[in-house]
């Protein structure tokens, strides 16, 4: 037996029932032209499935709003013929046993006018701001905001009915509803803005419409962050009570796991408690949580000076990851650019490989190996 059995211990999460602990972390790849996942893309995370990875959280995928992407080439998960090409995306990670939830993205102020296919649309956000201070981007009405609820409800529906496993929604690291959690970008005077509570009400709605559109039975995953692309050292709140404050809500409102975004999983959130993001997050609301942030590496993903990928990392210790989930500070453990760099690192690390694994260079974001 390993030192790393924890990791491989099965879990069920509601109605899915996952064979390990070990989640592919979520990772844009700009390698779907048309907004079209390929079938290179299918490949891609059939060999991740094959490779023993216990849940796919896909690549952000747009939801149906026409402000709703910022980047060229990532998929859609809206029309006709996006939604077929998912659908076999699903259907290979099946075929290997595996488990798959599409993670449903509005990138909001990322967005800038020009980005194709939607041309001159502006990116939109609460208050007009991707950073705080500076008013660029299209400002929210209320008919827009209940379109981009009805757009994240559509794709929770779409992701049940073409089989997929559970569905994520995307609301850390800046972008949409992020900005709306955010003091820093949320300088709203209505309902919508103001208070904590009146900040997370745009999440806790999408929630709630993602909730009804997939029913009660259908697992609901909720990525967040403290920190933003825009402002690595930015925090949604500063202390426990404040973040049972931020979780209560979404929870409510049909949260079943939360993925609980750092920079290092290693790192303790507060002070007087060496928990994590993760640790605090099952502490507060009794939900499953996943772990995620430079599992696996030596260095985070944060581009070096000069640089704008991400920071090229070589294969690390597990023990500390391992003895945090033994203690059951978390749930599940999302791997990220250890596992492009090794579509099978579950295997590997199941079968005590750990020499055998490579590690991540640049030139790996650019291909589907």
């Amino acid at each position: 037996m390993s030192n790393n059995d924890a990791l491989f211990r099965p879990i069920t999460l509601g109605k899915l029932e996952l064979a390990n602990r070990i989640v592919m972390a979520p990772m844009t790849r700009n390698l779907s032209p048309n907004n079209i996942p390929g079938e290179d893309v299918a490949e891609y995370y059939r060999r991740r499935a094959a490779g023993g990875t216990g849940l796919i959280i896909t690549e952000g995928t747009c939801v149906d709003h026409i402000a709703a992407n910022g980047y060229p080439d990532v998929p859609y998960f809206h029309g006709e013929e996006r939604l077929a090409a998912w659908k076999k995306v699903a259907a290979a990670v099946h075929a290997e046993g595996g488990k798959i939830a599409p993670q449903l993205w509005h990138c909001g102020g990322m967005r800038k006018a020009g980005t194709p296919p939607e041309g001159e649309v502006n990116g939109y956000t609460p208050s007009g701001m991707n950073v705080p201070g500076k008013v660029t981007r299209h400002i929210m009405t209320e008919e827009d905001i209940q379109d981009v609820i009805d757009a994240f409800a559509r794709g929770a529906a779409n992701a049940k009915a073409l089989g997929f496993d559970a569905v994520e929604i995307h609301g850390a690291h800046g972008y949409l509803i992020d900005q709306f959690f955010w003091a820093g970008t949320n300088v709203r005077e209505d309902a919508w803005g103001g208070s904590l509570e009146n900040r997370l009400r745009f999440g806790v709605e999408i929630v709630k419409a993602v909730r009804a559109a997939v029913g009660e039975d259908f697992t609901v995953l909720l990525r967040y962050s403290q920190w933003k692309q825009q402002d690595y050292t930015a925090r949604l709140v500063d202390n426990p009570d404040d973040l049972e404050r931020f979780l209560a809500p979404l929870s409510e409102a049909g949260v079943d796991v939360f993925h609980c975004s750092q920079r290092r999983f290693w790192e303790a959130e507060f002070e007087g408690s060496d928990l994590n993001l993760a640790g605090w997050t099952r502490k507060l609301t009794g939900k499953p949580t996943v772990t995620v942030g430079s599992v696996g590496l030596d260095a985070d993903f944060i581009p070096e000076a000069g640089q704008t990928t991400f920071r090229e990392a070589a294969p690390a210790s597990l023990e500390e990851l391992v003895r945090r989930l033994e203690a059951d500070e978390f749930d599940l453990v999302a791997v990220g650019r250890a596992m492009l760099a090794n579509p099978d690192w579950a295997n590997r690390v199941r079968q005590n490989q750990n020499e055998a694994l490579k590690p991540f260079a640049k030139e790996m974001l650019f291909s589907l190996a």
